[in-house]
């Protein structure tokens, strides 16, 4: 994986910014994948149940391995006494879930936040699993496996958020595109477009708002975690209250990252790597910190989202390709 230097590598306390990283994928067992994890990175195999595994020993904190399978989980904390006929039912039903669930329920890998120097890692640690023989996503309804990028805010003033949001529905068709994502998550409802008007809104000429509008107006058109760029752990950590009042989902954790969620994993291709999504997400730091190249991309979208036959006749990723985006991810 090339890491980009980006126009902002540091937070704004000075330290190196960070990235969490989530990969979802099966084909190899879990226990066999947590210790491979373990084995590459030389770190600590701790398992926390029967379908979770914590592993210790990186400086950044913890790894985790496991089912995403939330009810399973809470049932693999769970000692059954043998004889008892409860108890023997449950683990019955247990062991029906698992494998029923197995074939297209994800084991997720979890990375700590990460600086941004060491993703390599994480392109070296994809490779190690993809000769394991790890499989992600698939033109399978069955198989809708993502990966997900939390990468840590230069800086979490309203304006440096705004500019992100705007860069990133900008870019949001250009990246779906490039991403090819496939059959299996376009029918889900996990990476939902933002909704045209909220788009509109955000574009506006003249759109300067604190922070309490913007996360407001967020939540007006969004209150949900179904977003490619998921904004709701970000507003958590900055305004928990407010955000709650609206979308109180306990899946929702506070943290002072964006949740990029629109990527594939396509582990089993021999060609793919994380540093293809990675690279793409650069493009909209890039445009986020260029205000002049941001300006001008913004009216282009206002002026071809308000005009039909542009929208019937042209198309927006091949302009925002010819105009808008620097050359090294065309």
């Amino acid at each position: 994986m090339v890491i980009v230097d980006l126009p902002s590598t540091k937070t704004a306390t000075g330290d190196e910014r960070r990235v969490g990283v989530e990969i979802e994928m099966n084909g190899v067992p879990l226990q066999q994948l947590a210790q491979l994890i373990a084995d590459e990175l030389d770190l600590t195999l701790n398992a926390e149940g029967r379908y979770q595994y914590r592993l210790t020993g990186d400086s950044a904190g913890d790894w985790q391995v496991e089912v995403d399978f939330r009810l399973l989980k809470e049932m693999g904390q769970q000692d059954y006494q043998a004889g008892e006929w409860s108890d023997e039912f449950k683990q019955r039903l247990e062991s029906m879930l698992h494998r029923v669930s197995e074939p297209f329920v994800p084991l997720e890998l979890v990375s700590p936040p990460l600086p941004l120097s060491r993703l390599n890692e994480v392109e070296k640690l994809s490779q190690r699993l993809h000769a394991a023989g790890a499989k992600g996503s698939s033109n399978q309804l069955t198989n809708a496996f993502g990966l997900q990028f939390n990468p840590e805010l230069p800086a979490l003033d309203a304006n440096t958020i705004r500019r992100y949001l705007q860069a990133f529905v900008c870019l949001e068709e250009w990246l779906k595109q490039r991403d090819q994502t496939d059959l299996a998550r376009r029918v889900t409802p996990y990476i939902d477009p933002f909704p045209r008007d909220y788009v509109r809104h955000l574009l506006a000429a003249d759109y300067q708002p604190d922070l309490a509008t913007l996360i407001d107006d967020y939540l007006h058109w969004n209150p949900t975690r179904n977003r490619p760029l998921d904004m709701l752990p970000l507003f958590t950590e900055l305004d928990e209250s407010r955000v709650r009042a609206v979308a109180d989902d306990p899946l929702i954790k506070a943290r002072p990252t964006f949740h990029y969620r629109l990527p594939d994993c396509q582990i089993q291709r021999a060609d793919w790597s994380p540093a293809l999504a990675w690279d793409d997400w650069c493009q909209v730091e890039f445009l986020a910190f260029d205000e002049a190249r941001l300006a001008e991309c913004s009216a282009a979208l206002r002026r071809y989202l308000r005009n039909p036959l542009k929208r019937w006749f042209k198309d927006w990723v091949v302009e925002l390709e010819a105009q808008w985006l620097l050359p090294s991810s065309q």
